[in-house]
């Protein structure tokens, strides 16, 4: 499988991530497991992970999605050929937040322990902390970097002005800079990317590594009217892509997915990987079927008409 740069990182990542934010979640560790197994077995390398996930679950603490992914690297023996992202930064606990040089230092830790490692690939900055100056920021994850915990860091949720301050403080101060971006991006999501931070990413030959890739779920077509609203996990987090303009995306990727025999689902993530911009989708799966539906994108090429017509569709 063809390879994309992960920035100036060093790092090739394939062109799907696997979400695994329903690591101890929708996905029980058993399920993970062989979730994780089909993922890597079939030429796939990235799985992108955070400190907090699940802690917004009653009875959670966060970490749990880390554990998980620790015990099946120590059962399968393939952290070599896996490269590990995680995040730092957001509310693990009262007082444990944020991106202060001593909390990086501390949280590292607790990542590596639960991911049963002694280094982390990708180690991203969760969101934006402007109470801490990029200049510690970066320094906690310089003295990561020569201690070689960490190999590359990324940012996630960052404004493009922001994002561009810190490249800036990187040059200025000898520091790492960010090697990508976590964009909450897909088909309907596409403004507050495209409008702003896509500029500062390939201005900056940055990676770009999207979230929400198929909108919660709306993007497979499970979705189409209020009532299908009434089971799932995501669900509320649909509606507010039940309009018309997300019909008119669903219409599009109907039309193209017959065309094509393919899926909503495939054609929603082939559009994300066809974008210039674009290192590689980040999707989440429960089951084995869905795994493979979705990593199916990572082979398909669009034919520019219908990514014109996709384009056209959900226009902003």
């Amino acid at each position: 499988m063809n390879k994309r740069k992960l920035g100036h990182s060093g790092i090739e990542v394939a062109p799907f991530a696997f979400g695994g934010n329903v690591l101890g979640w929708t996905a029980d560790e058993a399920t993970s497991f062989s979730l994780l197994d089909a993922f890597s077995s079939s030429g796939f390398n990235l799985i992108d992970t955070a400190d907090i996930y699940v802690n917004w679950l009653p009875g959670f603490k966060g970490g749990e999605s880390e554990t998980i992914i620790g015990k099946w690297l120590a059962r399968s023996g393939k952290r070599a050929k896996v490269v590990l992202a995680t995040k730092v930064g957001m509310e693990m606990s009262p007082g444990r937040t944020g991106l202060s040089k001593r909390y990086i230092i501390e949280a590292v830790e607790e990542s590596l322990r639960r991911l049963n490692t002694d280094y982390i690939d990708l180690y991203q900055s969760h969101r934006d902390d402007a109470e801490t100056p990029f200049e510690e920021t970066l320094e906690a994850y310089a003295q990561l970097i020569k201690q070689g915990k960490v190999r590359a860091i990324g940012a996630s949720n960052y404004t493009a002005g922001r994002l561009e301050d810190s490249l800036q403080v990187s040059v200025s101060a000898g520091l790492p800079s960010y090697q990508c971006l976590q964009p909450h991006y897909n088909l309907y999501d596409r403004a507050g990317f495209e409008r702003t931070a896509q500029a500062v990413c390939e201005k900056n030959g940055l990676g770009v590594l999207t979230y929400f890739s198929l909108a919660n779920g709306f993007l497979t077509g499970k979705y189409r009217s209020s009532l299908d609203l009434s089971t799932g996990a995501r669900s509320d987090a649909v509606k507010p892509y039940m309009n018309p303009r997300g019909m008119d995306i669903l219409a599009a990727l109907d039309d193209i997915s017959s065309l094509l025999d393919t899926t909503p689902a495939q054609v929603a993530l082939a559009w994300l990987i066809a974008q210039p911009a674009v290192t590689a989708p980040i999707a989440s799966a429960t089951s084995l079927a869905q795994l493979d539906e979705l990593m199916v994108a990572a082979h398909l090429t669009l034919p520019p008409a219908a990514i014109e017509t996709l384009n056209r569709a959900s226009d902003f």
